[in-house]
């Protein structure tokens, strides 16, 4: 009929979605079958009506399993971002209740990890009994990444910059150190004495690729003294960067917390970076981020407020 504008469907259904990515993580359409308690057939109908609908396959199926194509690459990377924000649209509703509860996804970098996660999960599980907490490990970079993509709920950065879709809290402060392998005298304490700019210059160092926040600062902080680091190895790992330190006449520049409760600390030296005429020790910002495109229940904003307390707690620099 002239002027008869058909109604438009959505082109998936979230249960297309689940099952994709339920298979996807799994590998095989048996095991997410029985994980799902869904018959293997009607599993398999869903994924194939999924893949008709985007007119591509999103798996090459072999005798042993699935393995995603590059177009069900892209859909899981969003698909896993979808699932988790209808969990939070259930949840905000909940929220709405006035009860902090729900699941919360904080990414956290690398180098503090160890010295946050327990403290973090005990504080968590005391103030949010009702509550579900996952802790993802990504660098800078990845955690922003997937707090856009609704992956997470809320990152610790370093050195953010700012963006439109991104609220940005700043915490404090972490001095940088050149670490370094100890040599005879084990006694002596783990942090040393002040090096300038010009001595870090000296050094062959072990450092993670641009554009991790730690490599970014340092290189600012020389180029504007006219140096340049000498990189000897570009590694993302700090347990790897620690090993090649110890093994190798290599030096590396981390935070203080990167050596704490590490297996072999005794093994190091930290050593504050000067800036120079009389200006304050080498440190890195380190920032909460939240999306600024999502709702805040109250899940969410207390855990950020708590999450404040505990990283001033545990990682303030030490005075002098």
């Amino acid at each position: 009929m002239a002027g008869c504008v058909k109604p438009h469907n959505p082109w998936v259904d979230f249960k297309q979605i689940a099952y994709f990515v339920q298979v996807a993580e799994l590998g095989s359409f048996t095991r997410a079958s029985t994980v799902l308690k869904v018959a293997q057939p009607a599993l398999s109908r869903q994924v194939r009506a999924l893949e008709v609908e985007l007119h591509q396959p999103l798996f090459d199926r072999n005798g042993r399993g699935v393995t995603l194509t590059p177009a069900g690459q892209t859909l899981l990377a969003h698909g896993r971002g979808i699932l988790q924000q209808l969990e939070r649209a259930r949840q905000d509703l909940l929220d709405q209740r006035g009860t902090a509860s729900g699941l919360l996804s904080i990414g956290l970098p690398p180098s503090i990890g160890r010295t946050l996660t327990a403290p973090l999960v005990e504080a968590f599980r005391g103030r949010f009994p009702k509550a579900t907490l996952t802790m993802v490990e990504g660098l800078s970079t990845y955690t922003l990444e997937w707090l856009l993509q609704g992956r997470i709920d809320c990152a610790v950065v370093y050195n953010a910059t700012p963006l439109a879709a991104i609220d940005l809290r700043p915490v404090l402060q972490e001095r940088l150190y050149l670490v370094s392998a100890r040599g005879p005298r084990r006694g002596a304490a783990l942090v040393g004495r002040m090096v300038s700019l010009a001595e870090v210059a000296a050094r062959e160092l072990v450092i993670p690729s641009r554009p991790h926040a730690i490599r970014m600062r340092l290189e600012t902080a020389l180029a504007e003294a006219g140096l340049k680091p000498r990189v000897g190895l570009e590694i993302e790992s700090v347990p790897a960067i620690l090993d090649l330190v110890q093994r190798h006449p290599l030096h590396a520049v981390l935070s203080l917390n990167a050596l704490r409760g590490h297996e072999r600390e005794a093994a190091y030296t930290a050593q504050p970076i000067g800036t120079g005429e009389g200006g304050p020790p080498l440190a890195t910002g380190l920032w909460i981020a939240t999306s600024s495109q999502r709702p805040r229940g109250p899940l969410l904003e207390q855990a950020v407020e708590l999450l404040a307390d505990l990283l001033i707690e545990r990682l303030a620099s030490p005075a002098g």
